[in-house]
């Protein structure tokens, strides 16, 4: 098994960041034909997920309905540093995804992509990536 981090900045308190080619590059240096990729974010506020990566309103689009979705749920949380939507939301997300290596390279379908989601930025943060 090979672990490896993947450092990423995000800029906007909700902003979806595309971590394919480094997630791709992990698979391939990685030396395993077929196997399982591991992303997971090292943070409470903050997520991975799939998505489209094609067109970049894509993950615009998805931070948008985080904020809206949040306006309508009208919760009142008690946390008392004032982020506990970013953990409700990446309690939503996920704080993984498990992803399949074929061939020695990140099988993803035409469209898709990995992005870590910002839930509390901006931030330096820190994606974990196994693939064994």
């Amino acid at each position: 098994m090979r672990i490896i981090d993947i450092a990423v900045e995000t800029g906007q308190r909700y902003e979806l960041v595309s971590i394919t080619d480094e997630v791709r590059q992990a698979a391939r240096d990685a030396g395993v034909d077929e196997g399982i990729c591991i992303v997971s974010s090292t943070h409470t506020t903050a997520a991975v997920t799939v998505n489209e990566d094609y067109d970049r309103d894509v993950p615009r689009d998805l931070a948008s309905a985080c904020r809206a979705f949040l306006d309508a749920l009208d919760v009142r949380f008690e946390h008392a540093e004032g982020n506990s939507d970013s953990h409700f939301l990446t309690s939503l997300f996920g704080q993984s995804q498990t992803l399949l290596v074929r061939d020695g390279e990140l099988d993803l379908g035409r469209w898709q992509g990995v992005f870590l989601a910002e839930f509390d930025g901006p931030r330096s943060r820190t994606v974990r990536v196994a693939v064994l």
